[in-house]
């Protein structure tokens, strides 16, 4: 049950990533939380483990670092697309 909340808040921090952008995620839901897992991830390492824990995430390192992915995705989506 604990893989499935992961998912779920992966998902949703990811969206909430790509709302506060602007930005759309590549890939849908997969991409949702594909980005807020490699967010959670980022956001750890760059700011360590404080806040609120769901799921073994914490909220907002989680959430800073998915908005850091989401920005350099759509960056280089947007330099893939110029070239």
């Amino acid at each position: 049950m604990s893989f499935i909340w992961f998912l779920i808040i992966g998902g949703i921090i990811g969206w909430l990533a790509g709302v506060i952008l602007g930005k759309d995620i590549p890939g849908g839901i997969i991409g949702n939380i594909i980005a807020g897992i490699i967010g959670a991830w980022i956001g750890g390492k760059l700011l360590g483990q404080w806040g609120w824990k769901v799921s073994d995430f914490y909220v907002f390192p989680a959430l800073i670092g998915a908005v850091i992915l989401v920005f350099i995705v759509s960056l280089i989506l947007r330099a893939m697309r110029k070239s």
